[in-house]
This record gives C-alpha cells, structure tokens and sequence, in this order.
C-alpha cells in the first residue's frame, strides 16, 4: 500500500505521515494527513496501534483492501489493490541554492545514499542543506551514527551508549566527514525518534547544525523482547539506553528545538515549514 504511519499514533487517533510516490495509496488518493476510521472492515478507535492499522493493510499482491478516512472533517473510502513497492527512504530536491534531504528512517545503506545525495545537491548549487527528518521512527542506530559522522570533524562524539550495568559505550568520529563547514538545518517533530534523534542531537550537540520545528519524541533507550513461559508471547526489557554528546539522557524528554516552527507543511516541500532567516 505504501503509506507511512508515525509512531506513536498523533492524539491517539492513527494518521498517515507520509504517501510513497507513484505508490498504490497515492494513486488510490489518500493523503498525508488522513485519519484512519477503518480498514479492511475493521473499525479503528483511540485505542488502536500503529501496529494495528498496518496490519489490516497489508495482504496478498493484487488483493484488494477498502480503507476509511477522516480528512478535514469528512469521511473518504478508498479502495486500495495491494502491489509490491520499494520505499524511497532518502529523497533529494533544491530550490534556490536551498537543498533538501529526507530521510524517512536509517538503515545500513542510508550514510552511502546520503553522501551521494548530498554531493548531487551541491553539484546543483546549493548553499545550504537541510535534513526533513518529520516522522522518522529511526530505524538501525548504526545508520543515524554513520550519516552523522559524514558532516563531522574527526574525534567529535556521536553518542554514549550505556548498558543497564553502566558500562559506557562512547561512538565518536575517526575522521573528517565529506563536508564540514555548509549550513545544515534539521527539522523535525513529535514523531522523530530513536536513530533519528542520535543524529539530531549528534549535529546540534556539537554546534553543527540548527535544529528546528518541534520537539522530538524521546526514544533514548536499546530493547530487547524476553520470551514468556509456554509461548505467552514475550515482554520488553531495557538493555540500554543513549546519551548525547553533551550526556543528556533524551529517553521521554526529546530534544528541543533551537527554532520553534510549523511541521506540518507537505512532506515534499519543507521550504514551508523554515523560520526566516534559518
């Protein structure tokens, strides 16, 4: 279906943050910004997970799914036939020596795609750069602490990772990174998270970039699911958690912007969403 769903749901109410290009959603007309009232036959409420949405979503290629939202006020059917899609999790465009790059979630690959995205941006002309990570859940840590160190001087710390028996784990840069002198903005929201935010606080933490927008979620914490007797399904236990390069502890508190904005204009145009002079 290719929609992206933020965690956690925003006012208990599941929404889409995000339409895949050219993705069977798009095409079906749902937009960011809906709220979902049912799918699949089953009706949401505020006690319905991302989890919960995604899973009536998905299906057999070629199958069809009836998706309700709430857009504006009003009810909307969809009807949505399930097809196979890669998502684009870094995009890329400038406008006016501005260059935007979004990154939707890390993973092992994103630091080589971002390099190459951002090299492409400054071959275009731009000046500046900003990262749109609204709505990234993070993903892999190793990805976020990568694509940090790519706009690094070498020796500057990324982040602290301390187990639940205090061992201290400190990542920080061996060498230079591509670029470390242009302008980078970060804007984000309530629903960046995780990896997202190592990158985030990395950048800030140590005054190279401005972050602007909302403050982000605050997942500062690593894992890991601990099987229950007799197959009960299994419980969440916390191996670790992370610290900023300034060892701040951003787990339920999030990081705070620089520059208070709004976050809600399109996902492929955050020129909207940028204070003057930023």
């Amino acid at each position: 279906v290719a929609i992206s769903i933020p965690t956690p749901a925003k006012d208990g109410v599941v929404m889409v943050s995000d339409v895949e290009p050219n993705s069977p959603a798009q095409k079906a007309g749902l937009l960011p910004l809906d709220l979902f009232v049912e799918g699949d036959g089953f009706k949401f409420d505020k006690s319905s997970t991302p989890d919960d949405v995604a899973m009536k979503l998905r299906g057999p290629e070629g199958s069809k799914v009836g998706i309700t939202v709430l857009r504006n006020g009003e009810t909307k059917d969809f009807i949505v036939t399930r097809q196979p899609i890669k998502v684009t999790s870094v995009r890329s465009y400038v406008k006016n020596n501005l260059g935007v790059i979004r990154i939707k979630s890390f993973s092992g690959t994103t630091a080589e795609t971002v390099k190459e995205t951002y090299q492409d941006l400054m071959k275009k002309g731009a000046k500046k750069v900003v990262f749109d990570l609204r709505s990234n859940p993070g993903g892999l840590l190793p990805g976020g602490v990568e694509t940090a160190g790519l706009f690094l001087e070498a020796n500057k710390p990324v982040v602290f990772v301390v187990s639940n028996k205090g061992v201290v784990d400190s990542q920080e840069t061996f060498k230079n990174g591509i670029d470390t002198e242009t302008p980078l903005v970060i804007l984000v929201d309530h629903n960046t998270a995780s990896a997202a935010e190592v990158f985030t606080a990395a950048l800030k933490e140590n005054d190279r970039a401005t972050v602007v927008g909302e403050q982000t979620f605050g997942k500062g914490i690593i894992q890991t699911i601990r099987p229950l007797s007799d197959n009960n399904g299994g419980v969440a236990v916390t191996v670790a958690r992370y610290e900023t390069p300034r060892h701040n502890d951003i787990n339920k508190a999030g990081i705070p912007v620089d520059k208070a904005t709004d976050v809600e204009c399109p996902k492929d145009n955050a020129f909207v969403c940028l204070p003057p002079n930023v």
